[in-house]
């Protein structure tokens, strides 16, 4: 469970058990306020993840290109 603390500036401090961290406000829908539980979900983005790999393997590719 996540818990709005208080805004700082462009950050909230979220509040999880016997800890607090700072995620930027950016990524807290406007209408939160502290006191508010969030819902935090993670996901992989597979087609961002592959095209970040291409670019890595082409620069290799031209890095060491003999």
């Amino acid at each position: 469970m996540f818990i709005i603390d208080r805004f700082e500036n462009d950050w909230v401090v979220l509040e999880s058990g016997r800890k607090t961290f700072r995620l930027p406000r950016q990524l807290v829908p406007p209408e939160a306020m502290e006191g508010d539980v969030l819902k935090i979900v993670v996901s992989i983005d597979a087609g961002a993840t592959a095209k970040i790999k291409e670019n890595i393997r082409t620069l290799a590719e031209r890095l060491f290109k003999e």
